[in-house]
Formats: structure tokens, sequence, C-alpha cells
């Protein structure tokens, strides 16, 4: 080969390094580019989590959990009612259903519940009596009240000597029973008040009345069969009988009003507090005024003032 022929390959040879060399740091350049810009990006995919979180975590900081105990029909219904005025104030109340009048309080001793609304205070009473608890009624809500029903007759003085009158057969309401009875002059009880009375405290009773006390909630079934019943609103209720149809029924000032309850340590927490003037907003009153149209009364309102 002429020299002239090898400087030209020489030339042709380093132009071609030359380039090779070039991409290589283009395409070294790109990569780490691209390094980069990934970087970046799981940063701010990093940064948006971060924030997500935190504004998630704020809002659930800004509702505080409160768990309330009650039986379906009409406690749970009013609480249900009274959900949004509670989310409003920072409480997200979580309302806990039971079927039975006994598994509450114990949701509520143990810690379970942070408070319910199913029962009266006797009851609430005689519970912290036989199991130890501590238990506080926090104000009367509602009553589901007792009434005095007849099939046969349509007022006490057209019952004969000697009627016969069905009543619940727990003490507790038995005690109610008579007491409401006394206050409508059909016996007279030594003691008004005792919420414990029974037959052998009336000292009056001018028609010889005879009591049969019965299951509560079998009272309506046996009314054809007595002269007449006392019967839990709640039972009338299942019964499609209403509190109108009775002859007469307990009014909102009664004792056995149901009311709210906490246990001694918590009464004062700002949640239940929260609750409680939910459920006394005359909002709650008009509500369970016009769902129940009279078969369940809200608490007189003179007694939930302090």
């Amino acid at each position: 080969m002429y020299p002239k022929q090898r400087g030209l390959h020489r030339q042709a040879f380093a132009r071609t390094s030359l380039i090779l060399i070039q991409r290589r740091k283009m395409r070294k350049l790109g990569i780490l580019l691209l390094t980069i810009l990934a970087f970046i990006g799981c940063g701010d995919d990093k940064a948006d989590s971060h924030i997500e979180s935190n504004t998630q975590t704020q809002d659930k900081a800004e509702l505080t959990i409160l768990r309330v105990g009650a039986t379906p029909v009409p406690a749970a219904e009013i609480l249900e009612f009274i959900k949004p005025q509670m989310k409003a104030q920072g409480v997200e109340m979580q309302i806990q259903q039971f079927t039975d009048y006994v598994v509450p309080n114990v949701s509520l001793a143990e810690g379970s519940s942070d408070a319910n609304m199913y029962q009266h205070k006797p009851f609430m009473d005689k519970t912290n009596e036989q199991k130890g608890y501590h238990l506080v009624a926090l104000a009367p809500i509602y009553i589901v009240p007792l009434g005095f029903y007849s099939n046969k007759f349509k007022n006490i003085d057209e019952f004969p000597q000697g009627a016969t009158i069905a009543i619940p057969g727990d003490a507790s309401n038995m005690a109610r029973a008579f007491i409401l009875l006394h206050d409508n002059g059909v016996i007279t009880l030594n003691d008004a008040k005792n919420l414990s009375a029974s037959e052998l405290d009336s000292v009056e009773n001018p028609k010889g009345l005879v009591f049969k006390p019965l299951e509560a909630a079998g009272l309506p079934k046996v009314l054809d069969s007595v002269d007449g019943a006392v019967i839990n609103a709640n039972y009338a209720l299942q019964a499609q009988m209403s509190i109108k149809e009775s002859l007469f029924h307990e009014n909102d000032k009664s004792a056995y009003v149901n009311v709210l309850v906490s246990r001694e340590d918590n009464q004062n927490d700002e949640r239940i507090a929260v609750l409680k003037n939910a459920l006394l907003s005359d909002e709650t009153r008009a509500f369970i005024l016009s769902k129940y149209e009279g078969q369940i009364l809200p608490a007189a309102q003179d007694s939930t003032k302090e």
C-alpha cells in the first residue's frame, strides 16, 4: 500500500474510533440521566405517598371513635338519627347492637363499650348490686311505657269484683305494674316510691283484683283470657297494639325512663358529653315524638335539666 493510502486509512480509522467513543459517552450519559430521572420520580412518589398518608392520618385523628351499646328498637334507631350531629362535632359513633338485656352491661363494664342506652335506672341499679359493676346513669332519654289494656272493658269502673289482671312476672316490672295501678287509683300501695313493690305492699284493693304474674313477652297473647293486663309497649308494639288503646299508661315522668349509661371512670369523657347533648337536643326529642307517635316517649324536659 502506498504511503498516501496508508495515511487515508489512518484518518478514517481515527474518525471511526472518535465516533464510537462519542457514542459510548452519549450512551453512558443517557443511562445516567435515566437513573437520575427514575430516582427523582421515586422520590416524588414517596413524597406523594407520605403526604397522602399524613392526610389520612389527620382525617382519622379528626374523628374520635365512641362505642355505644344498644338494643335495636328504639335505642339503636335513635342513635342512628344523631350520628350526623356527633360526626359534625368530631365523634364517630359505632353502634353495637345487642338482642338481650344482660350482655350490653357486661360489655360496658369490661370496657368493650364506652356507653350504652337501653335500660332504666332501677334495672341498672339492680345490675350494679348483683354484679358489682360501677355503672352510672348520665341522663334520662326516653320511656317505653307500661300500659293497662283490656279487650273486655273500656274503663276501670266497669271491672267486676275479683277481676283477673295479668302482670309481668319478673320482679322489676311487677313492681312497675303495681306502681302504675297505684298511680291510677286502682290499688293503694304503702309506698308508691318503692321500686321493689309487690302485692304484699298493697294496702287497698277495692275491687279485690286477682293478679296473675306471667312472662312479660306473652302478656298480649293472654289478653282475651283475662279481664285486663299490664303490658310493656315493646311487646304491645310487636303484637300490633297501640299505646293509645290502653286504658291508661305511664307518662314521661316515670321512674322507669331509659337512661344513657357509662362507667364511673369515663363519665366525664368529652365524647360522651357530645353524645349526651345530642340525645337531649330538641331535634332528637322531635324525632322520637314523630317516629313513634306516642308509643315511645321522650323523657320529661324538666327531668333532663342539670
